[in-house]
């Protein structure tokens, strides 16, 4: 039971630390997506912002 509890208390403190940087990783899934985009000249640019926009609903509100 301690194992879970510990996990617990880290999963809590990555949603936190991820709420309070939402700005920072929000550009990094951008620039992430661009890179992407425009390494792949444009061919998936569909299904990337697909996952763009669900990296985005995933991170956590401040």
């Amino acid at each position: 039971m301690a194992f879970a509890d510990e996990l617990k208390k880290l999963i809590g403190k990555g949603k936190q630390a991820a709420a309070q940087n939402s700005d920072k990783i929000e550009q990094a899934v951008d620039k992430a997506a661009d890179f992407a985009d425009k390494k792949t000249g444009g061919k998936y640019a569909q299904q990337i912002d697909k996952v763009q926009d669900a990296a985005k609903k995933a991170i956590p509100d401040k």
